[in-house]
């Protein structure tokens, strides 16, 4: 299983960046797509899942209104669409994956993915 990040960058307050997540070498029959972000000196924390059976997402209280997650799946690629960018969404942003049918919590942390994608950097920054 590969995943591939892209589309970081570096964006004023208020500006929007769409992430993207190529996926390759899946066997799995279900799976979730979760993306991920880690601030310097914080812990990585969750900000979506999204399940390929049925394209139930999550997403942390803190990005609902300004993040939504979708997929292309005839191009296997995963998007995290991020608007109304704050200076605290700065970090580097990451796509995981897991062979499972339903979400864990988005909140549980990254012991619940096996696969992981390099990470994008995003700075928010005027």
């Amino acid at each position: 299983v590969q995943l591939v990040e892209s589309g970081g960058g570096v964006v004023q307050p208020g500006g929007s960046l769409r992430l993207s997540c190529a996926a390759s070498g899946f066997t799995f029959v279900d799976y979730v797509i979760g993306w991920f972000r880690q601030a310097p000196g914080k812990e990585r924390e969750g900000i979506s899942c999204q399940a390929s059976r049925d394209g139930t997402t999550y997403l942390r209280t803190s990005v609902q209104g300004r993040f939504t997650v979708s997929s292309d799946k005839p191009k296997n690629t995963h998007y995290l669409q991020m608007d109304s960018l704050k200076a605290e969404d700065t970090a580097v942003y990451y796509c995981a994956a897991q062979a499972r049918r339903t979400c864990p919590p988005v909140v549980s942390g990254p012991q619940k993915y096996d696969y992981w994608g390099q990470g994008t950097q995003v700075t928010v920054s005027s």
